[in-house]
């Protein structure tokens, strides 16, 4: 069953890529598109259903199982060391950010003040960490899971800490494409899970609207940044004045949630 699931967000990601839609499976298959759908929820296609969806992208069901292959081998994390590498060569990691963000190498030349040789150069680095395989005409695979994540406290989240404090919140948010708001309130702890369930959610949906924009030109997307954060807090200011006990309580709460 496990298999037949990552087979399925294989084959889902790959018709994303190839910008075909339900309804265009519909259609091949002569089905309603209602029906396509129930078909990718409940996994329950033939094996002749699978081939001809694979035919839409010029593949056979060989095809999509070395894709299946391929991705089950990319990495999830990198090493403190790897990560570090690229903090400490700010052209190393801006070229790293560019590969994750999808953009392809004419892109990162005729937006960033970058050479063409320096470029290569730097993804020539990458491909050696694995984070890429260089490809003939300075083309890229990207060798990173779909869950890839930075290491947690590691070099890169540190360094994206520093730049959130002093850059990212020192701004208006008063744009069409910007938004700020903080809330505030009492939660118990069977509120504060579902609310930890949504904003994870919510960033899965970011990552995929990510990907999905992926094909779209350069000058329609926008480099966006998005900061979800949630934990038990009180405003310093308020502490003098709380009662020794709920402030002992407070204190507890923070020192367990860090």
């Amino acid at each position: 069953m496990a298999q037949s699931k990552a087979l399925i967000k294989t084959l889902k990601r790959t018709l994303r890529a190839a910008h075909i839609t339900y309804a265009d499976i519909a259609l091949r298959l002569e089905m309603s598109e209602a029906n396509v759908k129930r078909l990718f929820a409940t996994q329950s296609f033939t094996l002749q259903r699978l081939e001809t969806i694979c035919e839409m992208m010029n593949m056979d069901l060989g095809d999509l199982f070395v894709l299946l292959e391929f991705e089950r081998r990319r990495i999830r994390h990198l090493t403190k060391q790897q990560e570090q590498e690229l903090v400490a060569d700010t052209k190393l990691l801006l070229i790293a950010i560019c590969v994750r963000n999808q953009m392809n190498f004419d892109e990162m030349v005729n937006r960033y003040r970058l050479s063409e040789t320096e470029t290569i150069r730097h993804l020539a680095h990458l491909d050696r960490l694995g984070i890429i395989e260089l490809l003939p005409g300075n083309r890229m695979k990207l060798l990173i899971d779909e869950h890839f994540e930075w290491l947690s406290d590691g070099p890169i989240e540190r360094f994206y800490q520093q730049q959130i404090e002093e850059q990212f919140l020192n701004a208006r948010f008063k744009s069409d494409v910007e938004l700020r708001q903080f809330e505030f309130g009492l939660l118990g702890e069977s509120a504060s899970r579902i609310m930890i369930k949504k904003l994870r959610d919510l960033m899965r949906e970011f990552t995929e609207l990510h990907r999905a924009d992926a094909h779209l030109p350069l000058m329609q997307r926008y480099s966006m940044g998005l900061l979800i954060a949630i934990r038990p807090w009180e405003l310093e200011v308020f502490k003098p004045l709380m009662l020794e006990e709920s402030a002992t309580l407070a204190s507890l709460r923070q020192n367990h949630d860090r």
